[in-house]
């Protein structure tokens, strides 16, 4: 009875030190993430939680919120304004605003149908002309901005007008143009890929492919005595992308396969990534968002740098607009109206890009128009008014902002900004 009651004292006292160990860690964790907060460090896992929560309310108010169907046209819907918010994240980066990429996504889809319906241009001449037009406009728009001085708010602004009234010029009366069901642009939205061996390929790929590029990364880091990313943090990301690769090629196969619009999107992103962290350019556009006397006298090329991102504003623009003219298989005014401005700065702001230049990633583009297009897709399934929805993705913005300029605001107190 001794030793079994000794047996008991020495359990009781194990189960309370681990108790206390369990408790410690909570609480340094709490701190860690309090700390984080506070210097707007705490990266992308408010967005995943807002999201996962996003998603979990909508699909108990609805059982097909997360149905395969759902969940495909969600995947399609969100190319559009996905498109057009990576390119206001370039601007937002140097500190500055584009409010002309909505009329210019209308303006683009207009231009293709009047030259491929109305004057019999091939349709693939009629892509690369409307592209163009965006990219010669976002320049045109840098250029006053950069040479003349006029603020990049009151230049695209005079774009918003200028371009949308063009717009509605090429529309016409009818206020809309029409195009054919089995070209080019309208296959952009409407191909889908559900070959098993090559949907499940191309997770596996892009699987592989970050991680070889991780383990790369960190041997040429370590090799420069630069810090590098543990091996654990390494294949639990690796893990992570498995898992969220995998189980879309799943889930969207059950429907019609994996949608080539989304599949272009990713595509831009990650080339839109690699080119803001990995190269020259990229760091001269974050250098910029710090202070333009700063990164002049740091060698930055100020101007050029400057109408090189309204160029790239204005030509993901218009890849947005025939995206959304895709989806409708005609050209309308509905780019040109505002929303697709709206939900596309939106968009980068909520997906983590700071509107005080210098903070934000293509990735958060991705993660913005997800909330926002979720929000979209649960009110048509609730069948709530379009009121409900702006509430809404109103006050998701409000929390985005300020959450940036607490962040921005705690970086002033440390002296880095």
């Amino acid at each position: 009875m001794a030793v079994r009651r000794r047996w008991r004292r020495g359990t009781r006292a194990t189960v309370a030190d681990e108790r206390r160990w369990y408790t410690a860690r909570l609480v340094a964790y709490a701190d860690s993430a309090r700390r984080r907060l506070h210097e707007g460090g705490l990266g992308r896992a408010p967005l995943l939680l807002a999201l996962a929560v996003t998603w979990m309310v909508f699909q108990s108010l609805n059982g097909n919120f997360l149905s395969p169907r759902n969940l495909s046209v969600l995947s399609v819907d969100l190319v559009g304004t996905g498109m057009v918010a990576v390119g206001v994240v370039f601007v937002l980066l140097i500190g500055e605003i584009d409010l002309s990429v909505g009329s210019l996504a209308g303006l683009s889809g207009a231009l293709f149908a009047t030259l491929n319906v109305n004057h019999g241009m091939p349709e693939w001449l009629a892509v690369i002309t409307a592209v163009s037009g965006g990219a010669a406009a976002g320049a045109f728009h840098g250029f006053v901005f950069t040479k003349i001085g006029v603020p990049a708010f009151v230049v695209t602004l005079a774009g918003l007008l200028a371009w949308n009234g063009l717009m509605l010029y090429l529309l016409g009366p009818e206020s809309s143009i029409s195009f054919s069901e089995d070209g080019l642009v309208a296959e952009l939205t409407s191909r889908y890929f559900d070959t098993p061996l090559a949907t499940y390929g191309l997770a596996a790929l892009a699987t592989a492919t970050y991680l070889l590029l991780s383990l790369h990364d960190r041997r040429r880091r370590g090799a420069a005595g630069m810090p590098y990313r543990p091996l654990s943090r390494i294949w639990a990301r690796t893990a992570l992308l498995a898992a969220v690769a995998f189980s879309t090629v799943y889930v969207l196969g059950r429907f019609e396969g994996l949608p080539l619009a989304l599949l272009i999107l990713l595509g831009v992103i990650l080339a839109s990534d690699i080119v803001l962290r990995r190269t020259p350019y990229g760091r001269q556009i974050r250098a910029l968002g710090g202070g333009a006397e700063a990164a002049r006298r740091s060698g930055v090329e100020v101007t050029r740098v400057r109408i090189a991102v309204f160029l790239v504003s204005g030509t993901l623009a218009a890849v947005g607009g025939l995206f959304v003219a895709s989806r409708l298989t005609s050209a309308t005014q509905v780019p040109g109206s505002g929303m697709l401005l709206i939900n596309a700065i939106a968009a980068a702001v909520i997906g983590g890009t700071s509107l005080f230049g210098g903070r934000g990633s293509a990735w958060s583009a991705l993660l913005g128009v997800l909330i926002i297009q979720s929000i979209a897709s649960g009110m048509a399934l609730l069948g709530a008014e379009p009121a409900v929805q702006f509430m809404i993705t109103g006050g998701v913005l409000l929390i985005a902002v300020v959450f940036d300029s607490l962040a921005r605001r705690a970086a002033e107190s440390r002296g880095q900004a």
